[in-house]
Formats: structure tokens, C-alpha cells, sequence
């Protein structure tokens, strides 16, 4: 910005660049309007990409928590992420895993993941994760852990919905496992 002679401030061409910028940023990360000169379709495909990508980044992090939700996790992750601006891969992955938690559809392989990082990290949803130096208890699904002296241990699994012989389960890779007596 610079000033007329009149005392009026008048914008740089820098600024208006700067401004366009942020608007597409908005658009592409934060759900934002689409910017005035970008067609929607390549703007939502853009979109597209990048939530696929940072939901390989989160399931990097949160292995679990990815796997728990097996092929519904780009689609779970893309439904919760698409107005959220990211805040790192670790703390997307912990806020999605707190926020299915209080959904009750947290997978109890993830609740495990969760009460383990719970215990050995302390994250407020705002600052960055810090290492805990005290013990501490983590819990999350019914799984609980527990960190004395910088060890976490998980005490008690989360509860399993037990599954009746013969049931074919995907896992995380698609493939079918099959339990039986």
C-alpha cells in the first residue's frame, strides 16, 4: 500500500497479488469461496488431490486410525478435513481421532493409538504435542495406557465387536481375512 496525494491509500500491485493468493489458499485448503478467475471443476479437482494427500500424510502418522477405518478412511478424512485449514499431519490425525471419539466411531485398534499418544504426549488442540515428563494416563475407546518414566504401556485394549465364524473382514491392505472356530 501506498499513499495518494491525497492521504488515500492505494493498493500495490504486490498487495492485490498477495490477496489473490490468500483467497486461493482459502479456496484450496479452508473450504473457502473460489476466486474470481478459476474454474471450479479444475479448483474442486485441486481440492480433491490435496485432501488425498494430506490423508496419506495423516495415515503416516496415525497408521491405526487409517487402517481401523479401512476404506472409508479417504472418505471419513476427506469429510472432516475439507474446512479445516491443516495444522501438521500428527495433529490432524489426533484431532480427526478425538473427534470420532466423541462420535463413539473411533476403531479399536485406534482408540489403542489414541490412549498410547494421550499418555505420552500432551496436546491441547492448539499448541503442538509436547512430551509429557510425569506420569500419565491415556485413555480412549476403553483402551487405556499408561507412561511411568518415559515407557507407555498399554493396560487394557479397547473392546472388540466380536465377529461371528466365518465372516470375511477386509484389513487395511483389502484383502479378506477369514475367522473361524
Amino acid at each position: 500500500m501506498t499513499s495518494a496525494p491525497d492521504g488515500d491509500l492505494v493498493p500495490t500491485p504486490r498487495a492485490g497479488l498477495a490477496e489473490r493468493q490468500a483467497e486461493l489458499v482459502a479456496a484450496l485448503v479452508a473450504g473457502g469461496p473460489p476466486p474470481a478467475g478459476f474454474g471450479p471443476g479444475p479448483l474442486a479437482a485441486t481440492r480433491a488431490a490435496l485432501l488425498r494427500k494430506r490423508a496419506g500424510e495423516v495415515a503416516r502418522h496415525w497408521p491405526l486410525l487409517a487402517a481401523g477405518l479401512g476404506a472409508g478412511w479417504s472418505r471419513t478424512f476427506a469429510d472432516w478435513a475439507a474446512r479445516r485449514p491443516t495444522a501438521g499431519s500428527l495433529r490432524d490425525g489426533w484431532d480427526l481421532a478425538r473427534a470420532l471419539r466423541d462420535q463413539h466411531a473411533l476403531p479399536p485398534a485406534a482408540a489403542e493409538e489414541l490412549a498410547v499418544r494421550e499418555a505420552r504426549l500432551r496436546y491441547d488442540g492448539l499448541r503442538a504435542p509436547r512430551p509429557r515428563r510425569v506420569p500419565a494416563v491415556g485413555r480412549a475407546g476403553g483402551a487405556v495406557a499408561v507412561q511411568i518414566a518415559g515407557r507407555v504401556r498399554l493396560l487394557r485394549p479397547a473392546p472388540r465387536v466380536p465377529t461371528p465364524p466365518g465372516d470375511g473382514l477386509p484389513d487395511a491392505a483389502g484383502s479378506t481375512l477369514w475367522i473361524s472356530d
